[in-house]
């Protein structure tokens, strides 16, 4: 061959309220305004709860939190359901305790689960079947002519570089008869010291020239030999099936 998260937003009254029990610090009572309540999540059984708490202020009384929370049933009612924090003075309301206030069901946790559940299905399905295409196009070859030859024509054809199965075997076995360590050292290429080798015979520049990448540096490899040799004749001759002779 030639050369080539979720939260609650906090609230706030204006309103003052007395109520029969008071939260204070020493002897002093005040009456100040209800601060936020703040959110927390619990989950009975297969439903969704939401667990509505409250964290206790200076001022504030049972009566007073339970008129701004009407689910927790009155200031009796509240007190019993948090007795354990409170202890066993209704009186001793001190400021920083959290109470639970209510509750609040989660109309949307359901559905929001089987969302959830049918995404994560889609995903797994998707990614299984990547997977799956991904080993089908893993192709393997035999290590023969035939093997070397349907390999370089996947590569050629990754490239845009036209060529038949036939065209290629017809070539190699006029330059080479398959032998792909063959090599010439007769004739004008080998007298300047760049002789022809391998499957199709291209000399050491035009396989540098034309080496399509991703496959061996060595020219004497068949599928790199073969796939730069097609790209030589691709640019020279249109394609490898053009080729009928010396080139």
């Amino acid at each position: 061959m030639a050369a080539a998260g979720r939260h609650c937003h906090p609230k706030t009254r204006s309103t003052l309220v007395r109520g029969i029990l008071a939260a204070g610090t020493g002897a002093a009572v005040l009456a100040l305004p209800l601060l936020g309540a703040t959110c927390a999540q619990a989950a009975t059984g297969a439903s969704d709860v939401q667990l509505v708490t409250y964290k206790v202020v200076t001022g504030d009384t049972l009566a007073k939190i339970a008129r701004e929370y009407p689910s927790s049933g009155g200031w009796k009612k509240l007190y019993e359901a948090n007795s354990a924090v409170i202890g066993p003075n209704p009186s001793a309301l001190r400021p920083g305790l959290t109470l639970t206030v209510g509750t609040k069901t989660v109309q949307n946790a359901t559905k929001s689960a089987k969302v959830t559940a049918a995404v994560a299905k889609t995903t797994k399905s998707t990614t299984t079947a990547v997977k799956t295409a991904t080993t089908a196009a893993a192709k393997t070859y035999t290590n023969d002519l035939d093997g070397w030859i349907k390999q370089s024509l996947d590569i050629m054809a990754k490239n845009g570089i036209p060529g038949t199965y036939n065209g290629i075997h017809r070539n190699v076995m006029r330059e080479s008869s398959g032998n792909p360590k063959a090599i010439n050292n007769w004739d004008s290429n080998a007298a300047a010291g760049i002789p022809s080798k391998g499957l199709l015979q291209v000399i050491d520049p035009t396989f540098k020239a034309y080496h399509v990448p991703g496959t061996s540096m060595d020219s004497y490899d068949p599928v790199a030999n073969i796939t730069a040799a097609c790209n030589y004749a691709a640019a020279k001759y249109g394609s490898i099936d053009n080729v009928n002779g010396a080139y």
